[in-house]
């Protein structure tokens, strides 16, 4: 059981971390000041120290909080699938589905997320990669099965498999937002799906 405190410091730390992610979406890391994240999450600024001992690791701190909450509700999705009997494929599936579920609800994350990768010289370069690796290991473990149960072909190279679903997901998902904003969820995750299942090529 958490104390009040606990909860109340989690979500003082919450609100950071959506003050934060927006303002940085917006105007990037730079140019975001301690200041303007207090304002915008309605805190002192003295709030923003107690919590982080920097902009830097606040910012550190939000990445491991959001790609922890990308790969818990990918796990979350291959367990209930694996409950009602699904198979691996059928698994990956619903991750694609959770995947797209959890961008369309943090898509300021996603983009910072997904523009981060890509930077090389940054304080928090370790820690982004560590975070990654922990989301693509999730669907490298549903591969692994999948490939043991005899569901999919032991030829195929595993991370790599794995990197290549969960980028399909942020990028088709980026895209979706920014210029396909009409689609529903599920098409563009039944257009993923097609995909995943090899149904693309006509034969």
């Amino acid at each position: 059981m958490e104390s009040s405190g606990t909860t109340r410091r989690q979500a003082t730390r919450q609100k950071l971390y959506e003050a934060a992610v927006t303002l940085i979406a917006e105007k990037g890391f730079s140019a975001t000041t301690v200041d303007e994240i207090a304002e915008r999450a309605g805190v002192a600024k003295g709030t923003v120290y107690y919590n982080f001992k920097s902009k830097t690791e606040l910012f550190e701190e939000l990445l491991r909080h959001g790609v922890g909450l990308l790969t818990a509700s990918l796990r979350a999705a291959a367990e209930e699938s694996e409950e009602r009997g699904g198979t691996r494929v059928e698994a990956l599936d619903a991750m694609i589905r959770a995947g797209l579920a959890f961008i369309d609800r943090y898509p300021a994350f996603t983009q910072l997320y997904v523009a981060e990768l890509w930077r090389t010289n940054r304080a928090w370069q370790s820690t982004l990669l560590v975070v990654r690796q922990e989301a693509v290991a999730v669907v490298e473990g549903v591969l692994c099965d999948a490939v043991r149960s005899g569901e999919l072909s032991e030829e195929i190279d595993i991370p790599l498999t794995a990197a290549a679903l969960v980028g399909m997901v942020l990028v088709a998902a980026l895209d979706w937002q920014a210029f396909q904003p009409e689609r529903s969820i599920d098409e563009v995750h039944s257009a993923l799906s097609l995909l995943l299942h090899g149904r693309v090529s006509g034969h």
